[in-house]
């Protein structure tokens, strides 16, 4: 899943980052209200997770804008142990849970679950294109009813490329949304977890199920319906 994860205390959120990245997730990190808002209306974010008290726009007044714009994704606050208040006007805003601090990254990491599942439904989680089937809670992959085992990474990869079954991916895009970081251009990252994932398939006859668009990049072959 991709989230959006807002939080000003710099500790915290290199802990949190790390351990949501160790359990599979695609994080988007701020540190402010401002650049969080924006995050949040310019990507299709799976959840987001907010602080309350943040520099610039507040975590409370982030969630009244989103809900207003009829941004329905879902959003866990986090709020201080004893601010009750705050955790009552962020659910009747319109939050979808919230955790007090201090916290730990397993019990978040449930709650995440739990909303996506409460709010997107059980279907929605299931990607299904042609032999391949991908539950994004599991993290189970299936080829021709056959369990293909994969790395986090590989998984992430296989998930982008489903989600848009069809549209072409550059390397670029990929290396962007999958790894995250400054990377050189020309490095054969993607091309390396491409061909491992295709081997993988290749013993369930799903190899083909990734094509190569010369000279620019991936994308998940969408059945003729």
């Amino acid at each position: 899943m991709h989230l959006l994860y807002v939080e000003d205390e710099a500790k915290i959120a290199n802990f949190v980052c790390a351990g949501l990245k160790e359990q599979g997730f695609m994080v988007d990190y701020c540190d402010n209200g401002d650049e969080g808002y924006y995050r949040a209306v310019d990507n299709a974010y799976d959840v987001i997770v907010l602080d309350i008290m943040l520099p610039g726009k507040d975590g409370l007044a982030i969630l009244k804008s989103l809900r207003q714009a009829g941004r329905n994704v879902p959003v866990i606050l986090l709020t201080a142990r004893n601010e009750l208040d705050d955790r009552i006007e962020g659910l009747n805003l319109g939050a979808d849970d919230y955790l007090a601090k201090p916290f730990f990254v397993e019990e978040l990491v449930a709650r995440i679950h739990a909303v996506v599942r409460r709010v997107s439904g059980e279907g929605q989680n299931l990607l299904c294109v042609g032999p391949i089937k991908l539950d994004r809670i599991t993290h189970k992959v299936t080829c021709n009813q056959q369990t293909v085992e994969l790395t986090t990474r590989e998984f992430n990869l296989l998930e982008y490329l489903m989600r848009s079954p069809g549209r072409v991916f550059t390397r670029t895009q990929i290396l962007e949304h999958i790894w995250g970081y400054d990377f050189n251009p020309n490095t054969n990252l993607v091309d390396v977890c491409i061909q491992r994932i295709r081997k993988k398939l290749d013993s369930f006859d799903g190899a083909s199920s990734i094509e190569s668009v010369r000279g620019v990049g991936y994308r998940f072959y969408k059945p003729e319906t």
